[in-house]
């Protein structure tokens, strides 16, 4: 079973995390995991600019690192980025120590204070320990699923946009292993949500978006891959 849209029971659960921003007009918000990589990024840049678009990209460091040029092409279409670890982190295989020790190895590269946990899994100690220094924890309301190399590019753009309403944040990859769905995807699903009057927004560290007070509630959700 593939999970599209967020239940909202969970965004109660987990009420320090950042699921979707409300408002009152027709915005919608993309992000971009797992880059830079030179075969998605470039290209999914050129799609953005086409629809005057803006997006978030939670970048891994260590792709950063090795794709300086490209992550300076994001910021300077206009785009914002976040943290993703330096190694893209299994959070079950890593203490709250190290797995902290890595987000700071990314933030040396990546200026921001948004983090979104790889694979959409973080404990309770690891975002605690984030919250407490001042990060904002992004997850998503609609998980497109384009990483999946078992389903139809078709399946997964319906679905997608079935799921998606105002406010919504959007996660797509630009990784190699997304790349062949996202061709198909992405220009279909701006054209579509385009067409429909909406206009595409990226996160910022200053938006009016805040994780509420810290509570001690035992997280640990997956959703992605």
């Amino acid at each position: 079973m593939h999970i599209f849209r967020i239940p909202k029971f969970v965004y109660g659960i987990y009420k320090n995390f950042i699921w979707e921003i409300p408002s009152d007009e027709k915005v919608l918000y993309l992000t971009f995991d797992d880059g830079p990589t030179e075969t998605a990024t470039k290209w999914i840049l050129e799609i953005l600019e086409k629809y005057n678009a803006e997006a978030t990209f939670f970048c891994v460091g260590q792709n950063a690192k090795n794709n300086p040029k490209l992550l300076k092409s994001i910021t300077d279409a206009g785009h914002s980025v976040g943290n993703h670890t330096y190694n893209h982190l299994n959070n079950r295989e890593t203490d709250t120590d190290k797995y902290f020790e890595n987000v700071e190895k990314c933030a040396e590269i990546i200026n921001s204070k948004l983090f979104r946990p790889p694979y959409g899994r973080i404990s309770s100690k690891q975002a605690t320990k984030l919250l407490d220094n001042k990060y904002k924890i992004i997850m998503y309301s609609v998980l497109t699923n384009d990483f999946d190399t078992d389903l139809f590019p078709n399946f997964i753009l319906q679905k997608s946009i079935k799921q998606t309403k105002t406010g919504s944040i959007v996660v797509f990859h630009d990784s190699i292993k997304a790349f062949e769905n996202l061709k198909f995807v992405l220009p279909k699903y701006l054209e579509y949500f385009f067409e429909q009057g909406y206009s595409f927004k990226k996160i910022v560290d200053k938006d009016k978006i805040s994780n509420p007070p810290t509570e001690k509630n035992p997280l640990s959700f997956s959703a992605n891959e």
